[in-house]
C-alpha cells in the first residue's frame, strides 16, 4: 500500500489552493447550525404534550433524546475521524442531522420525534471535528484564532438560535422549526466537500467496538440519572441503580481501555497533566456557561408580580441572550492574541475570572432587562476566551494522529458540565420556592444561589487551570501545529 506524507502546516498549508478563510467560514457555520439543535426545541417544550399527543413527562424525551445522542456520539465520532479521515464523519454527521431534521418536520406523534431528535444528536461531533480538520489545513498564524472560533461556535448556536426559534414558533407552524434547521444542515452538507479539504492524515488500525460500547452505556447511565433525577427521585430505585451502573461501567470500560492495542480513548494519553487539568476545567466550564441559561429565561418570563420576573416572553429571552453568542464569536480573535502572547493556560483563566465576575454582577443587578443583557455578555465574553483556549491546551499535549478524539472528549466533559448543572440548578430552583397564586415558583434567593454557583464554578475552573504546565507561546505554538509522521497504515483515495 502506498501513502502520501501527511501535509505540513505552516507555509505549506498557506499555498493551498483552497481559502483559509472559507475553510474557517464554512467549518464554522457547520458548528453553528449543530450546536442549534439543543435550544431548537426550547420555544415549544410547553406544548410538545398537545402537540405530539404525549404526557408532559414522555414528550421531555424530545430533548433528553438528544442529549444522550449527543453524549454517546461525540467520543465515538471523534476516533472514527482520525482513523477514517475527519472530513469524511464531517459530513455523515451533518447528513444525520439533515436526516432527523426531516423526520422531526414530518413528525405529529411521540415516536418519530424522538427518533428524528436522535439523529440530530447524533451529529454533536461537528465541532470537534471542525477543530481538527483546521489543525490538519491552517497556517500556523492562522490555527488559534480559527479553532478559537470554531470552539466558541458550541455557545453561539444555542445563544443565536433561540430567538430565532422563538419568532419561528411565535409566527409559523412547529414545524418550520426543522424544515429550517434541515435547509441550515443541507446549506452545510454542500459547502463543506465544495470548501474543506479531504486531510489524508489518518491513524486507520482496528475500531474499539466493545470500549464504544461499553463507554456509550456508562455515558446514557450517568446522564439519564442526572437529567432525570428530579422527575424520577433522587433516592429512587431507578435513579440510585443508573448511577451505580455508570460507575461499574466507567471502571471496567477503563480496565479495558488501558489493556486494549487501539482504545476508543487513550487513557494514558488523558492523564497528561495537560490534557487533564483541561478537561476538568471544561466540566467545570460548562457548569458555569449553563448555569446562566437555566435561570435568565426563568427570570425573564415570570410574572412582574413576584416582584422580580420580568413577565416578557420567549422572544425576548432569546433577543436578551443573543448578543452573548455574538460576544462570545468576537472574543475569538482576542483569546488566540493572548494565548499567542501568553499561553493558552493565562487565557483559560482570565475567561474563569471574568465569569465569575459576570455572575457577580447578575447577582447585583437583575431587575432590568438591561441588567440581564449586560451581565450575560460579560459571561459570554469569559466564556469564549476559556472556549477558545481549550482546544489550543489539548492540541498542544496530544498528537496529530488523536487530535480530534482528544477534542471529541473535551466537548463530551463540557456537555458532562452543562448536564449537572441542569440537574443542580432544578434541585435548588425546586427547594427555595415562593407562593403566587397558589402556585410554587422558584424564589428570588433561589436565582442567587444558582448565579452564586456558577460563579463558584468558573473559580473552580481558575483553580483547576492552576495546575496546568506552563508553555511558553512558542513551544505551544509548535506542539500545535507539528505533524507527526504519517502512519504504515496510512492510505490515499
Amino acid at each position: 500500500m502506498s501513502h502520501s506524507p501527511a501535509p505540513a502546516t505552516g507555509a505549506g498549508a498557506s499555498a493551498r489552493p483552497r481559502s483559509s478563510n472559507a475553510v474557517v467560514a464554512v467549518l464554522a457555520l457547520a458548528g453553528i447550525v449543530v450546536s442549534t439543535m439543543q435550544t431548537l426545541v426550547i420555544p415549544i417544550v410547553p406544548e410538545l404534550p398537545r402537540l405530539l399527543d404525549a404526557s408532559a413527562s414522555d414528550a421531555a424525551w424530545a430533548v433528553t433524546a438528544t442529549l444522550l445522542a449527543a453524549a454517546v456520539a461525540t467520543p465515538v465520532v471523534g476516533r472514527l475521524g482520525d482513523m477514517y479521515g475527519k472530513r469524511r464523519m464531517l459530513l455523515t454527521s451533518l447528513v444525520l442531522l439533515v436526516a432527523g431534521s426531516v423526520v422531526c418536520a414530518l413528525s405529529d406523534s411521540l415516536v418519530p420525534m424522538i427518533a428524528g431528535r436522535v439523529l440530530q444528536g447524533l451529529a454533536a461531533a461537528v465541532v470537534p471535528l471542525g477543530i481538527s480538520v483546521m489543525r490538519d489545513e491552517l497556517p500556523g498564524d492562522r490555527l488559534a484564532g480559527a479553532t478559537a472560533l470554531m470552539s466558541a461556535s458550541l455557545g453561539v448556536g444555542g445563544a443565536l438560535g433561540l430567538p430565532a426559534a422563538a419568532f419561528i414558533a411565535d409566527n409559523f407552524d412547529w414545524h418550520v422549526l426543522f424544515w429550517t434547521s434541515a435547509a441550515l444542515g443541507a446549506v452545510a452538507l454542500v459547502l463543506v466537500p465544495l470548501i474543506v479539504p479531504a486531510s489524508p492524515a489518518r491513524t486507520g488500525g482496528r475500531f474499539d467496538l466493545v470500549g464504544s460500547l461499553g463507554l456509550s452505556a456508562a455515558l446514557v447511565s450517568l446522564l439519564l440519572a442526572v437529567s432525570k433525577g428530579a422527575d424520577w427521585g433522587w433516592t429512587s430505585a431507578t435513579t440510585l441503580g443508573l448511577g451505580a451502573t455508570a460507575v461499574v461501567l466507567l471502571l471496567a470500560w477503563g480496565w479495558w481501555e488501558l489493556r486494549t492495542e487501539q482504545p476508543l480513548v487513550d487513557l494514558r494519553a488523558t492523564a497528561r497533566r495537560q490534557v487533564l487539568f483541561t478537561n476538568l476545567a471544561s466540566v467545570a466550564f460548562g457548569f458555569s456557561m449553563f448555569a446562566m441559561s437555566l435561570v435568565l429565561p426563568q427570570l425573564i418570563q415570570l410574572p412582574e408580580e413576584t416582584g422580580y420576573g420580568l413577565g416578557r416572553s420567549m422572544l425576548t429571552v432569546g433577543l436578551v441572550m443573543a448578543p452573548q453568542g455574538l460576544v462570545m464569536m468576537a472574543m475569538a480573535p482576542l483569546s488566540a492574541a493572548i494565548s499567542k502572547a501568553r499561553g493558552p493556560k493565562v487565557t483559560l483563566m482570565v475567561g474563569a475570572v471574568i465569569v465569575a465576575a459576570g455572575y457577580g454582577l447578575n447577582i447585583l443587578l437583575m431587575s432590568e432587562i438591561w441588567h440581564l443583557v449586560l451581565a450575560s455578555c460579560v459571561i459570554g465574553a469569559g466564556v469564549g476566551f476559556a472556549y477558545g483556549a481549550m482546544p489550543a491546551l489539548i492540541m498542544s499535549a496530544v498528537p496529530a494522529s488523536e487530535t480530534a478524539a482528544a477534542n471529541s472528549l473535551n466537548t463530551l466533559m463540557r456537555s458532562i458540565g452543562t448536564s449537572v448543572a441542569s440537574a443542580v440548578a432544578g434541585v435548588i430552583l425546586a427547594q427555595l420556592t415562593t407562593s403566587f397564586g397558589g402556585f410554587p415558583l422558584p424564589s428570588e434567593n433561589g436565582f442567587r444561589v444558582v448565579m452564586g454557583i456558577g460563579a463558584g464554578a468558573a473559580l473552580l475552573a481558575f483553580a483547576l487551570a492552576g495546575f496546568l504546565p506552563r508553555r511558553s507561546a512558542g513551544a505551544s505554538a509548535a506542539a500545535t501545529t507539528r505533524t507527526p509522521e504519517p502512519s504504515p497504515e496510512l492510505t490515499t483515495g
